[in-house]
């Protein structure tokens, strides 16, 4: 049935992506939807199909007869109007960390465990963090397989990843930087101290930083937990053995994930290939040539504006028969945030 949809932070990276996807996938709306934003983005007008809509300012009475409540405003606009949405009769569905971790709230990646979205008694379904989301599209198939008991990920997630001002910044280092290859080659120190950071720790042009996120702790960011905390909630493994490291690489939009997957039983790369072949929302991109070149294997970049997720490398693990090691790509504004969070909606408006 059709449905009245707000979309919260709709000015937004991710809110832009869930305008065209609500447009391009023919969801069942009743009427146009509503754009919510901060008051100083109210009375702007965002294109919707043929025309405009006009931006409205996020209030107590936004949400008054909608039914499904899209937020991708930041967790400190999700935890002050996601009750009040519910309140009023929405499903909240959440792009935010807010309620990821609550019990009472699930966390839903829609090839994955969708039915857990029906039981939602706060009216609110969190979206995962876009790591998570892109490894669980993969690890999914190959659990129902082989029973998953540990995994190891390193992460190389993009600047976009921080939203536009790190795409913003990634781009103005890299264009002061990219005329100076000598001083890049023989005083990097130098290199990395002479442009200004604002969303990473250290210069993100031409560089990798092993600091993706904020530290929770004294060895661990809260990026790295969220690999950890969310896998075992979406995939109900409460005892999933995690070992994240979480890194930023100057790529504009598209993460990366390296990933050691342990299971229960004995693997082989063609058992994998099997489970994994027509697993919903994923692609296998994954070839070697007669002389050993790897003849396709997926990318960040060549990810991005891709709904799927990629998936590749695929090799047995050269110590341990229990283990798999996959390389795992996905769109962080796509799959990662707006394309889950659509598809979440759709499942909600399909119920009966």
């Amino acid at each position: 049935m059709a449905a009245k949809v707000a979309v919260l932070g709709a000015t937004g990276a991710v809110g832009r992506e869930v305008r065209r996807l609500l447009d391009e996938r023919g969801f069942p709306l009743d009427g146009e939807p509503i754009l919510l934003a901060s008051e100083r983005s109210a009375g702007k007008r965002l294109p919707w199909k043929d025309g405009e809509v006009e931006v409205r300012a996020v209030g107590p009475d936004a949400f008054d007869g909608v039914d499904i409540a899209i937020f991708s405003a930041g967790g400190g606009r999700s935890r002050e109007w996601a009750a009040v949405a519910a309140e009023a009769g929405a499903v909240v569905v959440d792009n935010s960390s807010a309620f990821r971790m609550d019990d009472e709230v699930p966390l839903v990646v829609a090839e994955v465990n969708p039915e857990a979205a029906r039981r939602r008694p706060k009216g609110i379904i969190a979206n995962p963090n876009c790591t998570t989301m892109v490894l669980m599209v993969a690890a999914k198939p190959l659990h129902d397989a082989f029973g998953l008991t540990a995994a190891v990920a390193t992460s190389y997630q993009a600047a976009g990843g921080a939203g536009m001002g790190g795409i913003t910044e990634l781009i103005d280092q890299t264009a002061k930087l990219v005329n100076d290859p000598d001083r890049l080659r023989t005083d990097g120190a130098a290199a990395e101290a002479s442009v200004d950071t604002g969303n990473f720790s250290k210069a993100i042009a031409f560089n990798v930083l092993a600091h993706c996120g904020s530290f929770d702790d004294e060895r661990y960011t809260d990026e790295e937990w969220k690999l950890v905390n969310e896998s075992r909630k979406i995939l109900d493994l409460p005892a999933l053995r995690m070992s994240p490291t979480c890194v930023r690489v100057p790529v504009v939009v598209g993460h990366g994930i390296q990933a050691r997957l342990s299971f229960s039983q004995p693997v082989e790369r063609d058992a994998v290939l099997a489970a994994l072949e027509g697993a919903p929302g994923l692609q296998i991109v994954d070839g070697v040539g007669t002389g050993g070149e790897p003849l396709a294997y997926p990318t960040p970049l060549g990810s991005a504006g891709i709904d799927d997720v990629l998936i590749g490398r695929i090799r047995e693990d050269l110590g341990d028969p229990y283990s798999i090691n996959v390389w795992v790509v996905g769109d962080n504004l796509l799959k990662g945030a707006a394309l889950n969070a659509v598809q979440i909606a759709e499942l909600v408006a399909a119920e009966d």
